[in-house]
């Protein structure tokens, strides 16, 4: 029997860089984690223990750190720089993959900031000698319409105890990626315009399963952003349960609720232009 070396990639995952940019006593604040993967001629370290065409995980942590003396600017383009360096600096490196999650904090003095939240902004971007790929994304945004939302018209068996409903709260964390067509993008503005798309369809549409949000959300952001192609969320159903008060002599109009944190329901779905251009190494 042969054994094969099959795909593998190794890097420095979770470099927790911050970047504090000073203009007087005025600071900005900049807040990544960034993690690195590197895939190419790397057999012999796995056959062998040849490290001869390894670039070990602690220089990449070390050019992250450098990298960050410069101004960061968005983080698309902060990946890129890094992503592009790794390829074009190692000949036996044919693909780096940076992927970076931004922490946002809000001012509340020239150089005191405030966490704004479990909110992160998403990047990955993907390098190799043939092109660059880039993907940007949201995670952890925590939302919640207390009506507007039912559900019902689904199957029943002998197992099914949920009741149909009219008026429930709906929740959400969303996980959402977007596939950009191409790299030279007014990243911060594309951002925030998607981001706002995606809050103000949650608000507005109303829903008749979580499933029908997540679809009318996508749809939004390919209707209105010409540069994505392509775009995937994760939207775990925050369930929230209306008390049973009558033991108490009490009516509950969806007034009072139990929120559950587990287990629960995970809708996830992809939604692609139909002239979109292939992937490639995007995701």
């Amino acid at each position: 029997m042969n054994v094969i070396l099959g795909d593998n990639q190794y890097g420095k995952a979770e470099t927790h860089v911050v970047r504090v940019t000073k203009s007087g006593a005025r600071h900005e604040l900049k807040d990544l984690n960034v993690s690195v993967a590197l895939a190419g001629d790397f057999a012999e370290t796995h056959l062998t223990g040849d490290n001869s065409k390894v670039v070990p995980t602690d220089t990449q942590k070390n050019t992250v750190f450098a990298f960050a003396k410069e101004p960061i600017g968005e983080i698309e383009d902060f990946a890129i720089r890094l992503a592009r360096h790794f390829v074009g600096e190692f000949a036996s490196v044919y693909r780096a993959r940076v992927s970076i999650e931004e922490f946002g904090w809000e001012r509340i003095h020239d150089h005191a900031f405030v966490r704004a939240g479990s909110e992160k902004r998403l990047t990955t971007v993907t390098c190799t000698d043939d092109g660059t790929w880039v993907v940007a994304g949201i995670g952890d945004l925590v939302v919640l319409k207390s009506t507007g939302s039912e559900f019902h018209g689904y199957i029943k068996d002998k197992y099914t105890t949920l009741p149909e409903t009219r008026d429930r709260i709906m929740a959400t964390s969303l996980l959402a990626h977007w596939r950009y067509a191409g790299s030279d993008i007014d990243w911060r503005k594309s951002f925030a315009d998607i981001r706002r798309l995606l809050l103000e369809t949650f608000a507005v549409k109303h829903s008749l399963s979580l499933q029908q949000t997540l679809y009318a959300m996508g749809e939004a952001v390919l209707q209105a952003r010409d540069e994505v192609a392509e775009i995937r969320m994760a939207m775990p159903n925050r369930h929230h349960f209306a008390v049973d008060l009558s033991p108490f002599g009490m009516d509950n109009d969806n007034e009072v609720f139990y929120a559950a944190d587990r287990p629960y329901g995970l809708i996830e779905g992809t939604l692609t232009r139909d002239d979109a251009p292939e992937p490639g190494l995007a995701w």
